[in-house]
């Protein structure tokens, strides 16, 4: 009994981490971060963030000034810009994917009026797929009972499961692309070494074999 309770203690932790994808950082005058996310093809991601500024009197952090603003520039895996625009101190944008890979999603800020040393915190939570549906508001919508909107929320699930799956086939086929390339390399190096070496015995053969027959050794 006890080892059932730690064992869905530990499920419900880690399910708590899994569902857990918001996160907070500092960033300079002139910095810029990025973040990558693998993400599926023709899945939609949210990226909500707000921005505080540092403040010297108190030594914590208060709400920015309308001023203030972040530029947020999204690319896909083909370094192709999806998504490239000022926002304002506090922001929700959304893209869809049109290609599956490692999507990288960068933000700095637009104001060079601050006094140098001064710091951002800015506040960011990437929602990929279901995740990034807000239910409450479809249900409203679409004046979905309790039971509706669960079977609403299973479909996107499987819909989201496929994709994943279908993602990591597309990985596995990139992956084994690559160890062939890598094999086949590493193949036609190991022939031509072999060639050098067989046509530098030879050309040692043939020198020693004429040296001799100058020196009359043969």
């Amino acid at each position: 009994m006890i080892k059932n309770n730690l064992l869905d203690s530990l499920l419900f932790f880690l399910l708590c981490i899994s569902s857990c994808s918001a996160l907070y950082f500092h960033i300079g005058e002139t910095e810029r971060k990025c973040f990558i996310e693998e993400i599926p093809d023709e899945t939609t991601v949210i990226v909500n963030y707000k921005v505080e500024l540092y403040d010297p009197r108190s030594g914590g952090f208060m709400p920015s000034s309308p001023g203030i603003g972040m530029h947020v520039e999204a690319k896909d895996p083909d370094d192709k810009i999806i998504l490239s625009r000022v926002y304002s101190s506090e922001g929700r944008l959304s893209f869809t994917s049109n290609t599956p890979g490692e999507h990288v999603i960068c933000l700095y800020s637009n104001s060079t009026k601050w006094f140098s040393g001064t710091q951002l915190r800015v506040h960011l939570d990437i929602q990929v797929g279901e995740h990034a549906v807000d239910y409450a508001n479809v249900a409203q919508k679409e004046k979905l009972t309790e039971l509706q909107l669960r079977v609403r929320q299973l479909l996107d699930q499987v819909e989201q499961i496929s994709k994943e799956q279908n993602y990591q086939r597309y990985r596995e086929e990139r992956f084994r692309m690559t160890s062939e390339s890598t094999n086949q390399r590493v193949l036609w190096w190991s022939i031509i070494q072999t060639g050098i070496l067989l046509a530098m015995g030879a050309w040692q053969t043939h020198h020693l074999k004429s040296f001799f027959e100058a020196k009359k050794l043969v």
